[in-house]
């Protein structure tokens, strides 16, 4: 339930990595009436995030980190998405409950439509999260749950960005680099996954509510 007193607003970095092919066509709008389906039929995604910069109604969430992991059977806007969250161990008893209100997108902002595709709630672990964020790597480590990392993919060796995608209609990020997994893996709740050499991406992201 939206609740008209709450404002909040997080800002930081973000990368993801899924099970599908290089590039996902989940960013690539198909013909009008067919929905596209992941590369390999269902999905197996993480997301990971550190908060540079997070507020909810007083309550500073600087520096905190979060992920998200989520399975989805076939087409994503299909709903039926198995969902887990994990929280940074470090958050006091009033960031979990920020943290816990806006992922539960009861509050409104992108979690709101996320959680309404959402069937199966795993909940939410409070847990060791290192965030690293270098250059065209990125990488999350969870012991024992997940270790992602990933590398953005370059046009040309001399160049020292990666290759974006603009105006997509990502819900982290309408902008998004392009990157690959290079060593990712995830064990928990019954799901084994390994994204390793698949698509992945990364951005800044800005999230608030209200807009």
């Amino acid at each position: 339930m939206t609740t008209a007193n709450e404002k909040w607003h997080l800002q930081g970095d973000y990368f993801e990595n899924c099970n599908c092919k290089i590039l996902c066509p989940c960013v690539i709008p198909g013909p009008p009436g067919q929905p596209v389906e992941p590369t390999e039929g269902h999905c197996d995604v993480g997301f990971a995030f550190r908060i540079e910069r997070g507020d909810h109604n007083g309550v500073s969430l600087n520096g905190l980190n979060f992920a998200i992991a989520a399975y989805t059977p076939g087409i994503m806007g299909a709903g039926n998405w198995t969902t887990a969250f994990y929280v940074d161990q470090r958050a006091n008893g009033q960031q979990r409950e920020a943290l816990d209100r806006v992922l539960s997108g009861e509050i409104g902002g992108p979690m709101a439509a996320w959680m309404a595709l959402t069937s199966d709630f795993r909940g939410t672990k409070y847990v060791e999260i290192d965030f690293q964020a270098k250059g065209l790597d990125r990488s999350v480590i969870i012991p024992g749950i997940m270790e992602f990392h990933v590398e953005g993919i370059k046009a040309g060796r001399r160049r020292r960005s990666a290759l974006r995608l603009e105006n997509t209609g990502h819900p982290v990020s309408a902008t998004l680099a392009l990157a690959r997994g290079t060593g990712s893996t995830y064990t928990d709740h019954g799901m084994d996954w390994d994204n390793t050499g698949k698509n992945a991406h990364y951005a800044k992201f800005q999230w608030s509510w209200p807009k």
